[in-house]
């Protein structure tokens, strides 16, 4: 993979070498069998160096492990799917990786797997679903559902690929 440059604004700033070509967020139940496992092995093929955690317990706050992954990636893949918002995990994700694309300059790629961009952009149907039992869950910490929000938002405005209107 070619290496991408970080654009910080501070000059004590000092990019941290990658670990990972390419990290994968994703929600097993929705992908995991399906496109993440065919996605992450075709990069595997190409010598792609790629962070997949298939091993993440539900529920809990997001692991210093997967932020290390994050952060020492060069970029990073979200894979939206019906049931993506669902998970706590995959939303702390997204924030750690917009943080990374505007601290270091990490590429960001979104993959609407399954689902329609909009609805993960104005967080219709399922993800409408997923954020009224997240508001349940977090009455207390409103300020975290409202920066999962955001950041769903900015991400699915960003370039990416569709799924339903591949023909390859």
């Amino acid at each position: 993979m070619a290496s991408s440059s970080s654009s910080s604004s501070s000059s004590s700033s000092i990019p941290t070498p990658a670990k990972h070509d390419v990290f994968l967020s994703f929600t097993g139940q929705d992908t995991r069998d399906k496109f993440t496992s065919h996605f992450h092995a075709k990069l595997l093929q190409k010598h792609i160096e790629t962070y997949i955690d298939y091993r993440i317990p539900k529920g809990g706050d997001i692991s210093d492990k997967l932020i290390e992954a994050i952060k020492g990636s060069k970029i990073s893949v979200i894979i939206f799917s019906q049931n993506y918002a669902f998970s706590s995990w995959c939303l702390d994700e997204v924030v750690c990786i917009l943080k990374c694309k505007k601290k270091r300059g990490q590429i960001v790629v979104p993959v609407f797997y399954d689902v329609d961009p909009t609805i993960v952009r104005k967080q219709l149907k399922t993800y409408k679903a997923a954020f009224a039992k997240h508001e349940k869950r977090f009455k207390e910490r409103m300020d975290k559902v409202e920066n999962w929000r955001s950041a769903l938002k900015e991400a699915a405005d960003m370039p990416g690929w569709d799924s339903r209107t591949y023909k390859g």
